[in-house]
Protein backbone atom coordinates (compact mmCIF):
# COMPACT_ATOMS: atom_id res chain seq x y z
CA UNK A 1 0.00 0.00 0.00
CA UNK A 2 1.29 3.45 -0.89
CA UNK A 3 2.28 5.43 2.19
CA UNK A 4 0.39 8.66 2.73
CA UNK A 5 2.64 11.65 3.37
CA UNK A 6 1.21 14.80 4.92
CA UNK A 7 2.05 18.07 3.22
CA UNK A 8 1.44 21.69 4.12
CA UNK A 9 -1.36 23.59 2.39
CA UNK A 10 0.27 26.78 1.13
CA UNK A 11 -1.66 30.02 0.80
CA UNK A 12 -2.73 31.33 -2.60
CA UNK A 13 -4.11 34.53 -4.10
CA UNK A 14 -7.35 34.03 -2.17
CA UNK A 15 -6.12 32.93 1.24
CA UNK A 16 -2.85 34.90 1.33
CA UNK A 17 -2.07 38.58 1.85
CA UNK A 18 -0.67 40.41 -1.18
CA UNK A 19 2.72 42.01 -0.68
CA UNK A 20 5.08 43.49 -3.27
CA UNK A 21 5.21 42.39 -6.91
CA UNK A 22 1.93 40.51 -6.50
CA UNK A 23 3.45 37.92 -4.15
CA UNK A 24 0.88 36.42 -1.79
CA UNK A 25 2.14 35.36 1.63
CA UNK A 26 0.77 33.87 4.79
CA UNK A 27 0.69 36.73 7.30
CA UNK A 28 -0.42 37.45 10.83
CA UNK A 29 -2.24 40.78 11.23
CA UNK A 30 -2.91 41.99 14.76
CA UNK A 31 -3.73 45.15 16.68
CA UNK A 32 -5.24 48.45 15.61
CA UNK A 33 -2.75 51.01 16.83
CA UNK A 34 -1.90 54.12 14.86
CA UNK A 35 1.71 52.98 14.54
CA UNK A 36 2.55 50.15 12.14
CA UNK A 37 5.12 47.48 12.96
CA UNK A 38 6.36 45.30 10.11
CA UNK A 39 7.79 42.21 11.79
CA UNK A 40 10.10 40.07 9.67
CA UNK A 41 10.51 36.66 11.31
CA UNK A 42 13.31 34.14 11.33
CA UNK A 43 13.11 30.37 10.85
CA UNK A 44 10.92 29.79 13.90
CA UNK A 45 7.48 28.29 13.47
CA UNK A 46 4.69 30.88 13.19
CA UNK A 47 3.03 29.86 16.44
CA UNK A 48 6.27 30.46 18.34
CA UNK A 49 5.82 34.20 17.78
CA UNK A 50 2.17 34.30 18.88
CA UNK A 51 2.76 35.67 22.37
CA UNK A 52 5.22 38.24 21.07
CA UNK A 53 2.84 39.49 18.38
CA UNK A 54 0.00 39.66 20.90
CA UNK A 55 2.17 41.77 23.22
CA UNK A 56 3.37 44.08 20.44
CA UNK A 57 -0.19 44.48 19.13
CA UNK A 58 -1.15 46.33 22.31
CA UNK A 59 0.72 49.36 20.94
CA UNK A 60 0.98 48.71 17.19
CA UNK A 61 -0.84 47.47 14.15
CA UNK A 62 1.36 44.46 13.51
CA UNK A 63 2.01 42.88 10.11
CA UNK A 64 4.09 39.70 10.28
CA UNK A 65 4.45 37.81 6.99
CA UNK A 66 6.05 34.43 6.54
CA UNK A 67 8.77 34.99 3.96
CA UNK A 68 8.45 33.25 0.58
CA UNK A 69 9.44 29.61 1.10
CA UNK A 70 8.80 29.70 4.86
CA UNK A 71 5.75 28.36 6.67
CA UNK A 72 2.72 28.38 4.39
CA UNK A 73 4.08 31.02 1.98
CA UNK A 74 4.89 29.90 -1.58
CA UNK A 75 8.19 31.01 -3.10
CA UNK A 76 8.23 32.35 -6.68
CA UNK A 77 11.03 30.88 -8.80
CA UNK A 78 12.68 34.29 -9.16
CA UNK A 79 12.85 34.86 -5.39
CA UNK A 80 16.14 33.27 -4.35
CA UNK A 81 18.08 35.88 -2.36
CA UNK A 82 17.68 38.12 0.67
CA UNK A 83 17.82 41.08 -1.72
CA UNK A 84 14.72 39.65 -3.44
CA UNK A 85 12.92 39.45 -0.09
CA UNK A 86 13.84 43.06 0.67
CA UNK A 87 12.49 44.10 -2.73
CA UNK A 88 9.15 42.41 -2.03
CA UNK A 89 8.69 44.30 1.24
CA UNK A 90 9.98 47.59 -0.16
CA UNK A 91 7.53 47.39 -3.06
CA UNK A 92 4.72 46.71 -0.59
CA UNK A 93 5.72 49.69 1.58
CA UNK A 94 5.80 51.92 -1.51
CA UNK A 95 2.45 50.71 -2.85
CA UNK A 96 0.79 51.09 0.53
CA UNK A 97 2.42 54.54 0.90
CA UNK A 98 3.40 53.63 4.44
CA UNK A 99 5.75 55.87 6.39
CA UNK A 100 6.95 55.94 9.98
CA UNK A 101 6.93 52.14 10.08
CA UNK A 102 8.72 50.39 12.92
CA UNK A 103 10.72 47.66 11.20
CA UNK A 104 11.42 44.65 13.42
CA UNK A 105 13.81 41.95 12.22
CA UNK A 106 13.93 38.65 14.11
CA UNK A 107 17.06 36.53 13.56
CA UNK A 108 17.12 35.79 9.79
CA UNK A 109 14.51 38.53 9.39
CA UNK A 110 17.03 40.94 10.89
CA UNK A 111 19.18 40.42 7.82
CA UNK A 112 16.24 41.31 5.59
CA UNK A 113 15.49 44.35 7.76
CA UNK A 114 19.09 45.57 7.48
CA UNK A 115 18.91 45.36 3.69
CA UNK A 116 15.74 47.46 3.74
CA UNK A 117 17.14 50.04 6.16
CA UNK A 118 20.30 50.48 4.09
CA UNK A 119 18.53 50.74 0.76
CA UNK A 120 15.45 52.83 1.53
CA UNK A 121 15.13 54.23 5.04
CA UNK A 122 12.49 56.80 4.08
CA UNK A 123 9.65 54.37 4.76
CA UNK A 124 10.75 53.44 8.25
CA UNK A 125 11.04 55.51 11.42
CA UNK A 126 12.76 52.96 13.63
CA UNK A 127 14.74 49.74 13.23
CA UNK A 128 14.75 46.94 15.79
CA UNK A 129 16.99 43.89 15.43
CA UNK A 130 16.52 40.81 17.61
CA UNK A 131 19.42 38.31 17.55
CA UNK A 132 20.00 39.28 13.92
CA UNK A 133 22.01 37.55 11.22
CA UNK A 134 23.39 39.10 8.04
CA UNK A 135 26.66 40.86 8.88
CA UNK A 136 30.17 39.44 8.57
CA UNK A 137 32.17 40.79 11.51
CA UNK A 138 35.02 38.30 11.91
CA UNK A 139 37.84 37.40 9.54
CA UNK A 140 37.60 34.88 6.67
CA UNK A 141 38.24 31.92 8.98
CA UNK A 142 35.97 33.12 11.79
CA UNK A 143 32.52 31.54 12.03
CA UNK A 144 30.26 34.36 13.24
CA UNK A 145 27.13 32.21 13.00
CA UNK A 146 26.97 28.55 14.02
CA UNK A 147 26.64 26.32 10.94
CA UNK A 148 23.10 25.09 11.44
CA UNK A 149 23.39 22.74 8.46
CA UNK A 150 26.53 20.94 9.66
CA UNK A 151 25.57 20.83 13.35
CA UNK A 152 23.31 18.03 14.69
CA UNK A 153 19.73 19.22 15.07
CA UNK A 154 19.65 18.51 18.81
CA UNK A 155 22.73 20.70 19.31
CA UNK A 156 21.25 23.51 17.20
CA UNK A 157 18.10 23.38 19.31
CA UNK A 158 20.15 23.42 22.52
CA UNK A 159 21.98 26.52 21.30
CA UNK A 160 18.74 28.20 20.20
CA UNK A 161 16.82 28.25 23.48
CA UNK A 162 17.86 29.07 27.03
CA UNK A 163 14.91 26.93 28.15
CA UNK A 164 14.90 23.62 26.21
CA UNK A 165 11.15 23.17 26.69
CA UNK A 166 10.62 25.77 23.94
CA UNK A 167 12.13 23.42 21.33
CA UNK A 168 10.44 20.60 19.44
CA UNK A 169 12.58 17.95 21.13
CA UNK A 170 12.16 14.42 19.77
CA UNK A 171 10.79 14.87 16.25
CA UNK A 172 9.17 11.46 16.42
CA UNK A 173 6.92 12.76 19.18
CA UNK A 174 6.34 16.26 17.78
CA UNK A 175 3.19 17.21 15.81
CA UNK A 176 3.70 16.37 12.15
CA UNK A 177 2.68 19.83 10.95
CA UNK A 178 5.31 21.40 13.21
CA UNK A 179 7.99 19.08 11.84
CA UNK A 180 6.95 19.85 8.25
CA UNK A 181 7.03 23.59 8.90
CA UNK A 182 10.46 23.31 10.51
CA UNK A 183 11.77 21.29 7.55
CA UNK A 184 10.38 23.79 5.05
CA UNK A 185 11.92 26.69 6.97
CA UNK A 186 15.29 24.92 7.04
CA UNK A 187 15.12 24.43 3.27
CA UNK A 188 14.33 28.12 2.80
CA UNK A 189 17.24 29.12 5.03
CA UNK A 190 19.53 27.08 2.79
CA UNK A 191 18.09 28.76 -0.31
CA UNK A 192 18.74 32.26 0.99
CA UNK A 193 21.74 31.81 3.26
CA UNK A 194 23.91 28.93 2.04
CA UNK A 195 26.66 30.87 0.26
CA UNK A 196 27.98 33.18 1.52
CA UNK A 197 26.81 31.70 4.78
CA UNK A 198 24.12 33.83 6.44
CA UNK A 199 25.52 37.23 5.49
CA UNK A 200 25.94 39.87 2.83
CA UNK A 201 29.65 40.82 2.68
CA UNK A 202 28.76 44.47 2.00
CA UNK A 203 26.57 44.96 5.04
CA UNK A 204 29.51 45.23 7.45
CA UNK A 205 30.30 48.53 5.75
CA UNK A 206 26.93 49.73 4.47
CA UNK A 207 25.06 49.53 7.79
CA UNK A 208 27.11 52.55 8.79
CA UNK A 209 24.76 54.53 6.53
CA UNK A 210 21.64 53.63 8.52
CA UNK A 211 20.12 56.88 9.74
CA UNK A 212 17.00 55.77 11.63
CA UNK A 213 17.06 55.18 15.41
CA UNK A 214 18.07 51.57 15.97
CA UNK A 215 17.72 49.19 18.89
CA UNK A 216 19.62 45.90 18.92
CA UNK A 217 18.13 43.31 21.30
CA UNK A 218 19.97 40.10 22.18
CA UNK A 219 19.37 36.99 24.24
CA UNK A 220 22.15 36.58 26.81
CA UNK A 221 22.22 32.82 26.20
CA UNK A 222 22.18 33.00 22.38
CA UNK A 223 24.32 30.08 21.25
CA UNK A 224 23.85 30.67 17.51
CA UNK A 225 25.15 34.24 17.34
CA UNK A 226 26.68 35.52 20.56
CA UNK A 227 25.88 38.79 22.32
CA UNK A 228 29.37 39.95 21.31
CA UNK A 229 28.26 39.65 17.69
CA UNK A 230 25.19 41.73 18.51
CA UNK A 231 27.30 44.40 20.14
CA UNK A 232 29.47 44.43 17.02
CA UNK A 233 26.44 45.12 14.83
CA UNK A 234 25.25 47.88 17.17
CA UNK A 235 28.70 49.47 17.14
CA UNK A 236 28.57 49.81 13.35
CA UNK A 237 25.16 51.51 13.24
CA UNK A 238 25.36 55.19 14.24
CA UNK A 239 23.64 55.80 17.56
CA UNK A 240 22.34 52.24 17.92
CA UNK A 241 21.37 51.08 21.40
CA UNK A 242 22.18 47.55 22.58
CA UNK A 243 19.89 45.72 25.02
CA UNK A 244 20.63 42.27 26.44
CA UNK A 245 17.88 40.04 27.83
CA UNK A 246 18.68 37.42 30.44
CA UNK A 247 17.22 33.90 30.32
CA UNK A 248 16.78 34.11 26.55
CA UNK A 249 18.58 32.40 23.71
CA UNK A 250 18.64 32.99 19.95
CA UNK A 251 14.88 33.56 19.76
CA UNK A 252 14.54 36.10 22.52
CA UNK A 253 11.05 37.12 21.38
CA UNK A 254 9.88 33.52 21.84
CA UNK A 255 11.24 33.05 25.35
CA UNK A 256 10.71 36.64 26.58
CA UNK A 257 7.87 37.99 24.39
CA UNK A 258 6.56 40.69 26.73
CA UNK A 259 10.02 41.97 27.57
CA UNK A 260 11.05 42.26 23.91
CA UNK A 261 7.74 43.93 22.98
CA UNK A 262 8.15 46.41 25.84
CA UNK A 263 11.66 47.32 24.70
CA UNK A 264 10.31 47.99 21.21
CA UNK A 265 7.42 50.11 22.45
CA UNK A 266 9.53 52.09 24.91
CA UNK A 267 12.20 52.79 22.30
CA UNK A 268 9.59 54.57 20.20
CA UNK A 269 8.15 56.61 23.06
Amino acid sequence: MEELVQTLDLVDAISGVEFGYGVHLDARLAGNGERVALVLPGAERVQENSAFVDSLAKDYSVVMPSHPGFGLSPRPDWCSSVADLADIYLDWLDRAALRDVTLVGLQFGGWVALEIAVRKPTRISRLVLVDSLGVKLGGPLVRDVVDIFATPRAEVERRTYADPTFGLGDLGLAPEEDVLEMARNDEAMATYGWEPYMHNPRLAHSIGRIVVPTTVIWGAQDGIVTPEYGRGIAARIPGARFEQIDLAGHRAQVERPSEVAQLISSSAA
